[in-house]
């Protein structure tokens, strides 16, 4: 899996990385001290070095961008990850790291973004995107919704990544339309989105174990 995507790893690599090229461009104008984190407000409250804003954050996100695809491709069950659901994990990593950058530079440049408005946005499209795929994922330990009761039947599996897919499609489109309206606030939006994404397809996949033997 890792020789057949050996390229697709080193540009989705290279492309985590461009944010320090950016900072390293704009080394002169960036404060001391950078703001990396933000409230729901779209205030700055977490802080960190230049250093580490402009190194730190793109080089820990390839850490875990390598870490997870190699365990992916070292899954026991590898057989069953289609190659387009292995791409689309090669490409969060990329997109989290354009994403954060988008906002950390022109934040710490004196321009204000709606950070709030854009990260719902961006979290909204994921959970569509991991929607559609839910249902096609096949058993394997690294991917999907692994329950015990999922690992260990196959049926089990499949009718819980229906629902989890049905669920997170809506829960995508409830998250978009929250933040275009701006009628609730954001961290509470992401918290019962996170709830009822897990809990629902989790309680599901128990009662079809305990009532149907699945």
């Amino acid at each position: 899996m890792l020789k057949k995507n050996r390229k697709t790893l080193i540009l989705t690599s290279i492309i985590i990385l461009l944010p320090i090229l950016v900072g390293i461009v704009l080394w002169n104008k960036l404060p001391d001290t950078m703001a990396t984190h933000f409230g729901i407000d779209n205030e700055a409250n977490g802080f960190s070095s230049k250093f580490f804003g402009v190194l730190g954050l793109p080089l820990i996100l390839l850490a875990i961008h390598l870490f997870s695809t190699i365990v992916t491709a070292k899954d026991p069950r590898k057989q069953n990850i289609s190659n387009k659901m292995y791409t689309l994990c090669l490409w969060i990593g990329p997109c989290i790291s354009i994403f954060v950058s988008a906002f950390v530079y022109p934040y710490n440049l004196g321009i204000k973004l709606n950070i709030g408005l854009f990260a719902s946005l961006f979290v909204g499209l994921i959970f569509i995107i991991i929607g559609n795929y839910l249902p096609k994922i096949r058993q394997n330990y690294t991917i999907g919704i692994k329950l015990p009761w999922t690992l260990a039947n196959e049926e089990n599996w499949n009718k819980t990544h229906r629902l989890a897919g049905c669920i997170y499609i809506i829960l995508g489109m409830f998250i978009i339309m929250a933040a275009l309206i701006d009628a609730f606030n954001f961290l509470i939006v992401m918290l019962i989105a996170v709830l009822i994404s897990v809990l629902i397809p989790s309680l599901y996949s128990f009662i079809l174990h305990v009532r149907k033997g699945l």
